[in-house]
């Protein structure tokens, strides 16, 4: 992989939460380029296992495992097979996350005809429990990572955590309040985590995405043609470079993030 500059992270374990998937395998795959050996984890084994894959096909060294960022004892058994194989946590990517239909409305505004009209979910129809998914997802699978790889990185030199946060957690989106909120919640989460770890040398940012195409939000932004939706139209209208971010435009920040007391190359 071509790197924007690179780091020496070589000795370095990284975890990847939501590794399978398009942004934090990019990530993923750049810790590698730059010598960390790297454990992939995503709730879908088989996309966990390709990342690996590519990374240990490029002489990296990569582990996917299954692994369910809600629930504690899973990512336990995943600690536990990483230090066995790599070693113990230096760097830990929370990337796990995304939407849910069921948190978001059919329209962007509500009208006063709306309101009891079956075919549409508006504000008052929003599921709890779909709220309550998402927000999961996206704060507690971030949350319990946490507890979970950083006993690990308490005092080690060069001991990073990055979260993902998005800019709807600055600038909600029409239709979609559970996931804006939930990352504002990220947001807010990992400033006072930062505060938190600051005696025990772990540094704690978050990296706040914009809009990229990735499989979650790929059938929102296209349709079955591959024509852009309404939805699509809108966003880039209201974009100055009138495109879509692409995913290695995020990895100059990932490694600045991570060069915290690491000599860059």
């Amino acid at each position: 992989m071509k790197l924007p500059f690179k780091i020496d992270l070589k000795g370095k374990v990284a975890v990847v939460t939501g590794g399978g998937g398009v942004l934090c395998s990019t990530f993923a795959k750049a810790l590698a380029t730059c010598g960390a050996k790297i454990a992939i984890l995503d709730l879908r084994e088989e996309n966990a296992v390709a990342v690996a894959n590519e990374i240990n096909n490029d002489g990296g060294v990569a582990i996917g495992i299954s692994t369910n960022v809600l629930d504690k004892e899973s990512l336990e058994n995943a600690r536990t097979i990483i230090t066995e194989k790599l070693g113990t946590c230096d760097i830990l990517i929370n990337g796990a996350g995304g939407n849910n239909p069921k948190g978001t409305t059919t329209k962007e505004y509500l009208f006063k005809e709306d309101v009891g009209n079956s075919d549409l979910v508006t504000f008052f129809d929003l599921d709890p429990k779909g709220i309550e998914f998402v927000f999961n997802l996206n704060f507690i699978g971030t949350l319990i990572p946490s507890q979970v790889f950083s006993k690990d990185m308490i005092d080690k030199d060069g001991s990073v955590i990055i979260n993902m946060s998005s800019m709807n957690s600055f600038t909600p989106l029409t239709k979609i309040p559970a996931y804006s909120g939930a990352k504002a919640a990220i947001s807010n989460f990992t400033q006072w985590l930062a505060v938190h770890f600051s005696k025990v040398g772990i540094s704690v940012n978050a990296i706040a995405p914009g809009f990229f195409v990735t499989d979650q939000n790929r059938a929102m932004l296209f349709d079955a043609n591959g024509n852009p939706t309404d939805r699509t139209t809108k966003i880039l209208n209201s974009t100055p470079m009138d495109r879509f971010g692409e995913k290695e435009e995020l990895i100059g920040t990932l490694l600045f993030l991570v060069a915290k007391k690491l000599q860059a190359l």
